[in-house]
């Protein structure tokens, strides 16, 4: 099981860094470029996990139930439950959101946000109508892009659109709540794609843009909070002992 240390500046807000628990059976996991075939299990109690990243100083959390994703049903909630009962992190959570039945659940449970994926290409007006009726503070909408183009289920099938009319119709719908995910960098620690999320940013410098996948050092965290990121979500930079906790800390905002 991944550990870590206590010695961080606690003054720090810890909501810059974003890390990820990626669920499977239960497990904490990482995969590589979203391919479930190279899962490799780096905590058998997630919640655990949760909480030494609380005790670090850590503020906000990133939650995907892969098998839930899969299956397009949600399949390990009951993981959210534990983790938002054990701490007191800001948590969003998504993998097999259809309804908005699935929402309430979601919230109800103790997650802060609700993330959307492939739905907000597939059923704009359905997340309209949940973006209204819940409040936009309550949904983190997900791009996951190859070459500039957003990819959907489970990143085999092309949208139809690029990342920048993608935002522009996420923004329409009521919520600059938006992390994209290069799908060309995710879970190989060779450094984010700099240039794309500054090219997002400069055509639509109004949304709170977290950058996902890729970082590998203090470094890249640095590099995205100086072109303008909100935040960043980390996960195998993490587990993989990278970066450290105490070193991250110090990019929080």
């Amino acid at each position: 099981m991944a550990t870590f240390s206590n010695n961080a500046v606690q003054e720090t807000s810890g909501n810059f860094i974003i890390p990820a628990i990626d669920i499977m059976a239960g497990k904490c996991v990482r995969l590589t470029k979203g391919d479930y075939a190279t899962s490799k299990v780096y905590s058998d109690d997630p919640v655990q996990m949760a909480k030494n990243f609380e005790q670090a100083g850590i503020k906000r959390l990133h939650i995907v139930d892969l098998d839930g994703a899969k299956k397009g049903q949600i399949t390990n909630f009951d993981v959210l439950e534990k983790i938002a009962s054990a701490t007191s992190l800001k948590i969003d959570f998504g993998g097999g959101v259809k309804k908005i039945a699935d929402v309430k659940q979601i919230l109800d449970a103790g997650a802060s946000m609700v993330t959307i994926g492939s739905l907000a290409v597939k059923e704009p007006l359905l997340i309209e109508e949940w973006l209204m009726e819940f409040g936009a503070d309550k949904f983190f909408i997900g791009a996951d892009v190859f070459e500039e183009r957003v990819k959907i289920s489970g990143w085999l099938e092309d949208a139809g659109e690029n990342i920048y009319d993608f935002i522009g119709k996420v923004i329409s719908l009521g919520t600059t709540n938006i992390f994209c995910t290069d799908i060309a960098k995710d879970g190989l620690l060779q450094g984010p794609s700099l240039d794309l999320y500054t090219a997002i940013l400069q055509q639509h410098p109004e949304i709170k843009l977290v950058a996902s996948g890729g970082v590998s050092s203090l470094k890249d965290i640095t590099d995205l909070k100086d072109i303008g990121c909100s935040g960043v979500i980390i996960g195998k930079a993490l587990y993989e002992g990278n970066v450290s906790i105490d070193d991250l800390l110090i990019f929080n905002s």
